[in-house]
């Protein structure tokens, strides 16, 4: 959050007063909009806060079609971020949230974190989070009660995964406090198994987790992500030109990351400076484990709020070496420290290696990082477009998805200011705004394609955490946005352009039952993809634990390819295309 880097806050300041409708930076710079190189290779379109996507339908060429499905959902979740006016930097960052299937009858459900009235809040009740039960053509049931887990925390971020190896994904909550590990007792029910397993941790601010298996025992690990060290005693108040603001990460004391290694009785050690994760301090936010070299096993990028990014890799056993510097990814291609909110990872270009994108504040272009396969994550945003309509928004949650089924995997990002009087010293951007989805071409280039595709993009709120899973089984990607202070967003994939699909979930045998950490490849008329299994991605969230692969006019998969974690492959030939394909380990297609 670029508002809280003491060492640049008079660039803000600038920005913000010289700030017209347009490109902030542009008119920073004191050039026209079409005179700004940054703009045109991002493809900047000018800010227009309140209603930046046109009205009316998609054109009937449309290749996307996002429906608002949010009131006839039977979501009556709304967020709440405990405001109690004095501005605690922990309410600017909640929260994320998760989609899984956690009852197992191949539905995917909802899980929503809550904040809570924090010190000096006013006439504001309790809140709980709340879990919606997927009842089949986008109803949603409140089971929050019922699971046992309506308990009242300050979330702000949850990763979910299965890490007992019983069949059913469970939940670790990262919060404003004690951190919660819920265990999925597979009848619809979750215990709090956090004291028993090992895995609290101080009264911190919380945010990205995921679950990984960092030395491939077969066993679910845990990463959990630290913001930074807050306390009401500590807590700073801050102001731009009299308008008051959010203080940022650089006016509190960085944190290590933890990680606990799963012993595989329901417990966990502690190992954070033991495999290298503890020795460094960040402000870590969005996160995702992901085999980025190829070498068959799970590295760690991390996002760091106005630091450095922290990359974490592998050597196999457990133990991480922080080499973010050395391969790219700790700064924009500028040198750069990025206020780095969210990521996701996919091989948007078909090279056979996972790419990663990332997003940040405003001002500031997110960063598409090309793997270039030798080691080396190189900052292309510009070159792929992939900043398009993006520049003047602060930009929180985001993921890869085919939403149209092409083969090409699109970009979703969700946007929206962190401070709601952001309008008193700036008309650049705006407290909401409404979301940015580009569209991935063949030739390795995104699209803005925001104002055609639907009126589910026209939503228009302060958005963080987004989620991307195929809830009606249509195979099509549906997603999902929780928007701070407000209720979600549910939009419904409605495309209908006769592209087909293929959909996979993996079951473990002798690596983690999700399978998470394997490579899956699909080919179809000479077009091969590659994705993996991840428990947390995006900002502070999860999501996609079941593959969605796009096939374009494919009638039939010519091979599907699957990596296990610790070296066994699988493969299978002609396989029907339009289904949910069950892979187990060693056993082949169910």
């Amino acid at each position: 959050m670029k508002i809280g880097d003491v060492r640049r806050v008079s660039v803000t300041e600038r920005t913000d007063r010289a700030a017209t409708p347009g490109c902030s930076l542009a008119k920073w710079l004191a050039v026209p909009l079409a005179a700004c190189s940054l703009c045109l290779a991002a493809g900047c379109r000018p800010a227009q806060p309140t209603s930046s996507v046109p009205s009316g339908s998609p054109s009937a060429t449309s290749r996307f079609l996002l429906q608002d499905a949010t009131r006839d959902s039977g979501i009556a979740y709304r967020h709440t971020d405990g405001s109690s006016g004095q501005r605690y930097i922990v309410e600017s960052v909640s929260s994320g949230l998760a989609t899984f299937d956690f009852d197992g009858d191949r539905r995917i459900d909802i899980y929503f974190p809550n904040g809570n009235p924090l010190r000096g809040t006013k006439g504001e009740t309790t809140a709980t989070q709340s879990l919606c039960r997927n009842e089949g053509d986008f109803r949603f049931r409140d089971v929050s009660r019922q699971a046992g887990i309506d308990v009242a925390c300050y979330g702000l971020g949850v990763t979910a995964g299965d890490y007992d190896a019983d069949g059913f994904q469970d939940l670790y909550l990262s919060n404003y406090g004690a951190n919660v590990l819920y265990r999925n007792n597979g009848d619809g029910t979750f215990s709090n198994t956090t004291a028993q397993a090992g895995v609290g941790r101080g009264d911190l601010a919380g945010a990205g987790v995921s679950m990984l298996d960092v030395d491939k025992d077969g066993d679910l690990d845990l990463y959990v992500s630290n913001y930074v060290d807050f306390t009401y005693e500590n807590h700073v108040a801050r102001s731009i030109d009299g308008v008051p603001s959010y203080a940022g990460p650089r006016n509190y004391r960085p944190v290590p990351d933890n990680l606990f290694r799963n012993n595989g009785d329901g417990t966990f050690t502690d190992i954070s400076r033991e495999s290298g994760i503890g020795l460094v301090a960040g402000t870590g936010m969005g996160i995702v484990s992901a085999d980025y070299d190829n070498d068959d096993d799970t590295d760690v990028f991390v996002c760091n709020d106005s630091f450095r990014n922290f990359f974490f890799r592998n050597d196999g056993t457990g133990r991480f070496e922080e080499v973010a510097a050395v391969i790219g990814s700790a700064y924009n291609y500028l040198g750069d420290e990025n206020a780095s909110m969210g990521v996701d990872c996919a091989d948007y270009n078909h090279d056979g290696r996972l790419d990663f994108y990332m997003t940040d504040y405003g001002g500031e272009l997110p960063i598409l990082y090309e793997n270039a396969g030798d080691g080396f994550l190189n900052d292309v945003t510009r070159r792929a477009r992939a900043g398009a309509g993006l520049l003047p928004h602060v930009k929180w949650g985001c993921g890869f998805a085919d939403f149209d089924n092409d083969g090409n995997d699109d970009i979703y990002v969700a946007c929206g200011h962190l401070d709601d009087n952001v309008g008193l010293r700036t008309d650049a951007t705006a407290y909401r705004v409404p979301n940015v989805l580009l569209a991935g071409d063949r030739d390795g280039t995104f699209h803005d394609v925001s104002a055609e595709a639907g009126d589910g993009m026209r939503a228009t709120y302060s958005s963080r955490g987004a989620a991307f899973d195929d809830l009606d089984n249509d195979g099509t990607v549906d997603a999902v946005v929780l928007n701070s202070r407000e209720a979600p967003t549910v939009l419904r994939n409605a495309a209908s352009n006769g592209n087909h699909w293929i959909e996979i979930v993996l079951h473990g045998t002798s690596m983690n039952r999700d399978g998470v950490g394997a490579h899956v490849r699909v080919t179809a008329l000479g077009v091969s993809q590659l994705k993996e299994v991840h428990s947390g991605r995006g900002y502070q969230g999860h999501f996609g634990t079941r593959l969605h692969f796009g096939l374009g006019t494919a009638t039939r998969l010519d091979r599907l390819e699957v990596r296990w974690l610790g070296g066994s492959t699988e493969s299978f030939e002609n396989i029907p295309v339009d289904r949910l394909v069950p892979v187990v380990q060693g056993q082949g297609i169910q």
